[in-house]
């Protein structure tokens, strides 16, 4: 099926790795153009230096926290491609710590990723949107944000934020024709898993790294059995960028393999 995304200008955030860059590859794959965004210039040329379709990426390194640099980040877009008509706003981490052991710095550091990491994008990509003819925003977040764990406190009531600011400007942004939907990621195989579990076999951990995810997949309570991959997450992403999407907005869709527990 055409998604519809042939030359449509999309900005992603945390596009050097993980879903971020899975997302970016599906949309150069589906014809559409990328401005790629993330902290670590080196990491993010990288990223997308093997590419044949290069003349379809923009690498644009920028801190999201920081409005400027976005805003540079989103205006070379539109000078390089003309506009913009999409943004998946994916820069995040998991901070994993009880509350009783996260210092107001880091509880600082994780509203400000989660909440100003999405709004820094959108009000810089909102009048290009609007002026485009299928504007479109996913913000990515994850189940935690309805299903909070103690030993994420912190980056639960975050993403919590995340998701209600993301339903409120799904309201907003309607009447400028443009649709706001929310991705919400269960236990996804990217490379925070996977120092995760670098760590977890320094300390003597005996298992490998299937047994290890499919042993934390069983605690989680994942029906699947196993973690996700960042592609089956770009897919719902793509997906939802679509103008074939174009009557879904302020909706949320969990790729968790079945741990979701809220009706």
């Amino acid at each position: 099926m055409d998604l519809l995304l042939t030359d449509r200008t999309v900005v992603v955030t945390g596009a050097s790795s993980g879903v971020g860059l899975a997302t970016s590859r599906l949309l150069l794959s589906e014809g559409a153009r990328v401005v790629a965004v993330a902290r670590d210039p080196e990491r993010l040329q990288r990223a997308f230096d093997d590419r044949g379709d290069r003349d379809h990426v923009l690498v644009a390194p920028a801190d999201v926290t920081d409005r400027a640099a976005v805003e540079r980040a989103v205006a070379a877009g539109v000078e390089r491609f003309g506009g913009v008509d999409g943004a998946v706003c994916n820069a995040g981490r998991s901070l994993m710590a009880t509350i009783s052991d996260t210092t107001d710095d880091q509880i600082r550091d994780e509203l400000d990723l989660k909440i100003f990491g999405a709004w820094n994008v959108i009000r810089a990509v909102r009048p290009h949107l609007a002026a485009s003819s299928a504007g479109a925003v996913v913000t990515i977040n994850a189940i935690l944000a309805k299903q909070p764990e103690a030993r994420l406190a912190i980056t639960s009531a975050a993403r919590a934020a995340l998701l209600n600011l993301s339903r409120t400007l799904a309201e907003e942004l309607a009447p400028e024709g443009v649709r706001l939907n929310s991705v919400n990621l269960g236990l996804i195989d990217t490379g925070q898993w996977r120092r995760r579990f670098e760590t977890y076999r320094d300390e003597g951990g005996p298992l490998d790294y299937d047994a290890w995810s499919a042993e934390l997949a069983a605690d989680r309570g994942i029906s699947s059995g196993r973690f996700g991959t960042a592609d089956e997450v770009a897919f719902a992403i793509v997906s939802l960028l679509s103008p074939r999407a174009s009557y879904i907005t302020g909706a949320h869709v969990d790729v968790g393999g079945g741990v979701t527990r809220q009706p």
